[in-house]
């Protein structure tokens, strides 16, 4: 290839960039695409209101409480004597 031929392919490949460039522009990003929404989120707010009392009471098992495994002293644990 001659020099010439080089530069008239490096001419060609830049303007169809530029022209490609404009073209995709137009036809890929409308601007209804272009906008954006979010939704909206409530407030938070520093009231705590108290969890139902059906579900939360103070005679329930409280689960964050360690518990020991073995050494049971209670021989009959069916036994409605035995607690």
């Amino acid at each position: 290839m001659k020099q010439k031929d080089i530069a008239t392919i490096i001419v060609i490949a830049f303007l169809s960039g530029i022209v490609s460039f404009f073209v995709s522009g137009k036809v890929f990003v409308t601007p209804k695409s272009r906008t954006q929404t979010a939704e909206v989120v409530d407030e938070i707010s520093t009231d705590f209101q108290q969890p139902d009392s059906r579900f939360f009471n103070s005679q329930s098992i409280n689960s964050t409480q360690n518990s020991q495994l073995g050494n049971n002293t209670n021989e009959n644990p069916f036994n409605s004597n035995g607690q």
